[in-house]
């Protein structure tokens, strides 16, 4: 499945349906008078977040989201039927923003969790509604209130509790492999990830979701390399997990070096709480290892860990790490199944 984490849409609501003109004609009633019906409502647009999905890709070849009109009203006081609803159904930590990309309209954090964007149409008022004591037989209506139309932009934040960060080629898909059902491209050239990974963890009776991302270099707040758009889906991650190349030529220097790209994006990535490692530890002795820990230890003020995705050592006690990081497990998403309407899911 292809990845994809922004997507511009339109959504339009639906129109009001016509008031109708009509006139009752029934035998031994002489004077039947106005009797036609309001039209219905037309259709809102809602969103809502569901489970399953963790990609907007579908959203590349359905841009287009119309909810259906009311229908107009008719005679013997009948009011038309209202526009059902169409619900865009979205992955879970998808956000709507606006056409500018300024405002956020809606957050989705939970399964379950709706929202109406649009609202439908007011239906047209019928002629009955517009008799009176000097007008007995009218013969005006209203046409249905048109619905509302936007440009809207989703973006995806992926709901992770531990996000995997580092430099291109610091293991982390080997990791992320290794310790989870994941299945990311493992390869010995920067970049081999391209797009961000969720892999389930479970670990002592414990389970988490953890999120890698494409590796981070200098600038990437500038755009260099992938950039830093990926940095988003670790917002809402409560606990970061920093992966080190133990055989890189400066592994201080790796450390500073994202940790100045969290800095530079803000949204608090750099005040969350980081569990350093050292990675491939399979390649260097005991004591080289140890050397490298220890300055690493020095420059940051946080206790480093030894781990090798490839071979296993290690990956015990950077899980227990995580779980003590992570606390209790986080409070249960699910809510209340809403009610039935016209859907659009890409399930």
């Amino acid at each position: 499945m292809h990845f994809l984490d922004q997507a511009k849409i339109y959504i339009r609501s639906g129109a009001g349906g016509p008031g109708a003109v009509s006139f009752r004609r029934e035998k031994y009633i002489q004077y039947g008078g106005p009797d036609g019906g309001d039209g219905g409502k037309g259709g809102d647009i809602v969103f809502e977040a569901v489970d399953g999905l963790n990609t907007l890709i579908d959203f590349r070849y359905s841009q287009h989201f119309k909810a259906p009109r009311g229908k107009g009203g008719a005679g013997k006081q009948q009011t038309g039927a209202g526009g059902r609803e169409l619900v865009v159904k979205v992955p879970v930590g998808t956000q709507i923003l606006s056409e500018d990309k300024e405002v956020v309209l809606a957050d989705f954090t939970k399964v379950g969790q709706r929202k109406t964007m649009l609202e439908g149409g007011i239906g047209g008022r019928g002629n009955l509604s517009y008799k009176s004591s000097t007008n007995r037989t009218p013969r005006q209506h209203q046409s249905g209130e048109p619905g509302e139309e936007l440009w809207v932009w989703l973006r995806l934040k992926l709901i992770a509790d531990a996000g995997l960060l580092g430099m291109p080629n610091a293991g982390k898909s080997t990791f992320l492999n290794a310790v989870s059902n994941a299945k990311a491209k493992v390869g010995a050239y920067p970049f081999t990830t391209i797009h961000p990974k969720l892999g389930v963890v479970l670990h002592k009776g414990r389970d988490f979701v953890i999120a890698d991302i494409p590796g981070l270099i200098e600038g990437a707040a500038e755009g260099a390399g992938i950039g830093d758009r990926f940095l988003g889906h670790v917002e809402r991650c409560r606990v970061l997990l920093h992966l080190i190349d133990a055989t890189g030529d400066d592994p201080v220097a790796a450390w500073r070096t994202v940790r100045a790209e969290l800095q530079e994006y803000g949204a608090g990535l750099s005040d969350k709480p980081e569990i350093l490692a050292l990675n491939k530890s399979d390649l260097l002795d005991d004591e080289l290892m140890d050397a490298l820990g220890a300055e690493l230890a020095e420059a940051s003020g946080s206790p480093v860990l030894h781990l090798s995705g490839a071979t296993g050592a290690g990956l015990e006690t950077v899980l227990d790490q995580v779980i003590e990081a992570l606390g209790q497990p986080a409070p249960s998403t699910e809510v209340e199944e809403a009610d039935e309407g016209e859907t659009w899911s890409p399930l």
